[in-house]
């Protein structure tokens, strides 16, 4: 598949079992056994640094997002996917859509250091987001990044989403507020360039 293709979709038809399929790299639910590798992949300090992660990253920590993750698929709350290499399995990063809430959704995404300067965080992102489009009602997509993390907002704006401006102290990050760049992609926008 090209990065210009749409993903092929397939699972049930309650949306628990949503694969994303885009050729070297599957968007899937995640699993209790994804445990050691996104334990893992959170000791990167880059992601520490943008995520709202716990500090230290725990195999507990891991565990308990999994179940959170299960558990807005099972009541319709969001959609987290895994990241993985098609051919081995290998997780690459995350994406994670919270809600539909009335006409409008959030994404979010990060991406495992060996896997980045690769194109996996805008192509997953791009993903899941016209995944969301053409399966509900959603008319505004939203995305909220540190001031500072560049790369993740060059890859949010590769997505397909445009840059609306700063949002002061808009979040906490493990108790800080941070300022944050709010970012959007409407339904009568372009799926953004290829990756």
């Amino acid at each position: 598949m090209t990065d210009g293709d749409q993903p092929s979709s397939r699972g049930s038809g309650d949306g628990t079992e949503v694969i994303l399929d885009l050729g070297d790299i599957i968007l899937r639910p995640w699993r209790s056994d994804d445990a050691p590798q996104l334990f893992a992949a959170c000791q990167d300090p880059e992601i520490a640094r943008w995520v709202s992660i716990p500090q230290p990253y725990l195999i507990e920590d891991a565990r308990t997002f999994i179940e959170e993750s299960e558990s807005m698929w099972r009541d319709g709350s969001g959609a987290a996917f895994a990241s993985v290499d098609a051919a081995d399995g290998r997780l690459l990063g995350a994406v994670s859509r919270f809600g539909p809430d009335g006409h409008q959704a959030t994404l979010g995404c990060w991406v495992a250091r060996e896997a980045r300067g690769r194109g996996v965080g805008t192509r997953s992102l791009r993903a899941v987001a016209d995944w969301t489009l053409a399966t509900t009602a959603v008319i505004r997509l939203e995305a909220y990044i540190v001031v500072g993390n560049e790369t993740s907002e060059r890859m949010t704006e590769r997505a397909g989403f445009q840059r609306e401006g700063v949002l002061r102290s808009w979040d906490l990050l493990r108790g800080d507020p941070v300022d944050c760049v709010a970012y959007s992609r409407l339904r009568s926008d372009g799926a953004g360039e290829p990756a």
